[in-house]
């Protein structure tokens, strides 16, 4: 109980150093992966550098393959990028092999202090890193501890010698156990630990750490397999290289362990050695090689002809909801996909009020279900993004994104719901706008599709000119809705037959419009309100108000 009690702790320190530093500095990590990635030698080096922070080479697969199903990165990229992280992984196992039992308390200390000083943010993400570190160091000294015991068991040798003589046996069952922590590092810090113990012979444990080199493999390709064949292909081509060096190795181990002890006669940093090693090896075999495995991938894992659904999240990634920063991005390139959208409607149900087109109709009604569809999936893919490790800036763009999606759904039902019938009922009773009133309608639709542009720029930018400038199109929209009456008004009086017969589907086609409009324009308030250059209400303060405001005031001069 006491071991497995430290392969917990153990996990649990690389899930907080792993949280901490994708919380923390996922952005930049991914950003820098992305400028990284144009060769294969610079993809290498940048998956080894990032590993060696994440402590996780599944982690570093991941973000790799939600590149690769944005069509960011290729295959042949994306490998190298996994090669480099497998060699990264040893670099942390070599940092653990040594003595660290004088820095743990001040990881510690120093980690704590940094957690409590911030509610979010840098400063207590880093002490997620050091509390982290601090925890591995810990659980590996509480693993020895409680191992030490095992040396005078007399059942430990029997349970071992069928793996010792069957090392096949002993690679699947370490690649299981890996693949059930998530963690090769830990199983291979494990190891080491067991074998400075004396517990574990250093044959058998040779044989584990390949098997845990190929457990590492499973994860991340099991984590893919909802997604497109280009995310698929990098795991698979990682699981495949794995596969041919861990067969490849089996049957010199014994004969590399004399030239492991001349390197270190110490068992446990053998171990290590041997995992670099391995690693190593792979990298200087398959990174030239990643071009052929790329069309090696392509053949057994083809392109998926692509859908029409315009619905379906082109964005959203599950893999990004570690890191908000990601994740919020995401969400706001589906949000603004919603607009383009809607734009794309608006055009269109300008076209079915001039050529009564049933066919475009129907296919504006198929566009606001793809919209609420994009609406539903960022609306469910928000509320998986916690907002409990979110700065106030993060938490500030996830309430924006959820109300501008929420508002742009509502256009779009002002579109099918209102719009559209009003047109079905122009064309069932063949009615025809006056020139001069479908002049206004077109010059209602142009300033709100202004407007849905703006809000679209300023959803990103946060403006404070382009909010001012969408507010005051708010109140030029006012004006002419009130003028377009007016007009409308006076030709009725004039006895316009056209007029006539479409009164009613011009107020209401107007009417729409600005409630679109309304919509639209709500993503401008809270910049204007946070700036303190819009006040909360219209009203002017009624005359006892004023009254008091202006005894109060006296009140105070006087004093």
């Amino acid at each position: 109980m006491n071991i497995i009690a430290g392969v917990c702790l153990l996990l649990w320190g690389v899930t907080l150093l792993r949280l901490g530093v994708t919380r923390g500095f996922g952005a930049e990590l991914r950003k820098f992966l992305g400028i990284c990635a144009s060769s294969r030698i610079k993809a290498f080096f940048a998956g080894l550098g990032i590993t060696a922070l994440l402590q996780s080479s599944m982690a570093t697969t991941l973000i790799v393959t939600g590149f690769a199903g944005q069509g960011m990165v290729n295959t042949t990229t994306g490998i190298a990028i996994i090669l480099g992280a497998d060699v990264g992984t040893t670099l942390v196992a070599q940092l653990f092999s040594m003595d660290m039992s004088k820095v743990m308390p001040v990881f510690m200390v120093v980690g704590y202090f940094l957690y409590s000083i911030q509610r979010n943010g840098k400063f207590k993400n880093l002490g997620r890193i050091l509390i982290g570190l601090a925890l591995m160091v810990l659980a590996l000294g509480l693993i020895k501890l409680g191992s030490a015991p095992l040396k005078q068991s007399e059942v430990l040798p029997l349970v071992l010698k069928p793996l010792d003589e069957d090392p096949f046996f002993a690679v699947l069952l370490v690649a299981l156990f890996t693949w059930i922590a998530h963690s090769s590092l830990a199983i291979i810090l494990l190891l080491m630990s067991l074998v400075a113990s004396g517990i574990l012979p250093l044959k058998l444990a040779l044989y584990m750490v390949l098997g845990a080199n190929l457990g590492g493999t499973i994860a991340p390709l099991i984590a893919t397999l909802r997604d497109n064949p280009g995310a698929m292909r990098i795991p698979l081509g990682n699981m495949i290289i794995r596969m041919v060096g861990v067969l490849a190795i089996i049957p010199f181990v014994e004969f590399l362990m004399p030239y492991l002890s001349k390197l270190n006669a110490n068992h446990a940093r053998q171990i290590v050695d041997f995992h670099t090693a391995f690693n190593i090896a792979l990298a200087l075999v398959f990174l030239p090689l990643t071009g052929i495995l790329n069309k090696l991938m392509i053949k057994a894992l083809p392109d998926r002809p692509m859908t029409d659904d315009m619905g379906a999240a082109k964005y959203l990634n599950d893999k990004d909801l570690d890191t908000p920063s990601v994740a919020l991005a995401s969400a706001a390139r589906e949000t603004l996909r919603m607009g383009d959208i809607l734009q794309k409607m608006l055009e269109d149900t300008l076209l079915v009020l001039k050529t009564n087109d049933e066919k475009l109709l129907e296919l504006i009604k198929k566009e606001d279900n793809a919209v609420d569809k994009i609406y539903y999936n960022i609306k469910n893919y928000m509320a998986r993004l916690s907002q409990e490790f979110m700065d106030k800036k993060e938490a500030q763009k996830y309430i924006q994104i959820l109300t501008f999606s929420t508002n742009l759904e509502h256009v779009g039902d002002v579109i099918d719901k209102n719009l559209m019938p009003l047109a079905q009922k122009k064309i069932k009773n063949q009615v025809e706008f006056s020139e001069a009133g479908f002049l206004e309608i077109q010059q209602m639709h142009k300033l709100v599709v202004e407007s849905l542009q703006l809000s679209q720029s300023l959803f990103i930018s946060n403006d404070n000119e382009s909010a001012r400038r969408l507010v005051e199109g708010k109140e030029t929209i006012r004006k002419a809705e009130i003028d377009g009456m007016a007009a409308h008004i006076e030709r009725l009086r004039s006895g316009n037959p056209q007029t006539i017969a479409s009164s009613s589907l011009h107020l209401d086609i107007i009417r729409d419009y600005r409630r679109i409009n309304t919509y639209v324009c709500t993503v401008a308030f809270p910049i204007l309100e946070e700036s303190g250059e819009i006040h909360a209400t219209r009203l002017r303060p009624s005359k006892s108000k004023k009254d008091k405001e202006v005894q109060d005031e006296n009140l105070q001069i006087n004093s």
